[in-house]
């Protein structure tokens, strides 16, 4: 059973440490620094008391969307829902909370997260070149 709570920034930072795809993660002064003045929502996944996974987001543009910063499942943990659960419960959240969007990036080579985020109902909004191109930003959109 996954069960998802509502953390602090230090806990999303810590479980993102453990995610393989991070390559080069944030410091933990970032996640205090972008959540520290907007609105935000820091949730951890766990599966048998065990972090499965997190997702962080704050209101980054001030326009009305809620900014889906980060968020990453434990490869153990993969394909047992996880992601998904975390997406309904930031969706459902910033609904509740007014906001009429969900907004995210992501990489060109982050190929999982990009079909998840279609299959979730959201668009492809822009793209932003890298010189390699599997590191192109992909932005994707979700009205809620």
């Amino acid at each position: 059973m996954i069960r998802i709570m509502e953390r602090n920034a230090l806990a999303s930072h810590l479980v993102s440490e453990l995610i393989p795809e991070f390559d080069d993660p944030y410091p933990v002064s970032e996640y205090q620094q972008r959540c520290s003045s907007a609105v935000h929502l820091s949730l951890i996944a766990e599966i048998e008391h065990q972090p499965a996974g997190f997702k962080i987001g704050y209101d980054r543009f001030n326009d009305g969307s809620f900014y889906s910063w980060m968020g990453g499942v434990l490869p153990k943990y993969r394909n047992q829902g996880v992601a998904e659960a975390l997406a309904d419960y930031q969706e459902n959240w910033a609904k509740q909370r007014g906001f009429s969007s969900i907004k995210l990036k992501t990489r060109k080579k982050h190929n999982r997260m990009i079909n998840l985020s279609l299959k979730r109902g959201f668009s492809i909004i822009k793209e932003e070149p890298a010189e390699n191109p599997m590191e192109t930003r992909i932005w994707l959109e979700k009205k809620l």
